[in-house]
């Protein structure tokens, strides 16, 4: 499975009740693997090519690091700490990361 896959498999995976009442907008810059936003309006949850809107959150790595990452095969933690990804609004991530079943 690629980059764009994973993030385009989300609205499936994610509950509209999960994300009833909340809003948000994230922006993934994957090196070698393209770049993309996910938004969240009200229970609705939408994935789109190209960096569209104004973020909350970004998101940078290369796209092995990244697919490592939502796999389980690369510590969370670890990957930030080394620099491996790097995300520009940790507690926004955090609040997501769940709901995405992306961490």
């Amino acid at each position: 499975m690629n980059t764009r896959e994973l993030l385009y498999a989300l609205p499936a995976k994610v509950s509209p009740a999960a994300i009833e009442g909340l809003e948000t907008v994230f922006h993934f810059d994957i090196e070698g693997g393209g770049q993309y936003t996910i938004s969240v309006d009200n229970g609705k949850i939408k994935v789109e090519d190209g960096l569209v809107g104004e973020p909350k959150c970004v998101v940078r790595a290369s796209d092995a690091n990244f697919i490592n990452l939502v796999t389980g095969e690369l510590n969370p933690m670890m990957a930030l700490l080394t620099g491996k990804v790097k995300i520009s609004n940790q507690s926004e991530m955090i609040k997501y990361a769940k709901i995405f079943g992306l961490m």
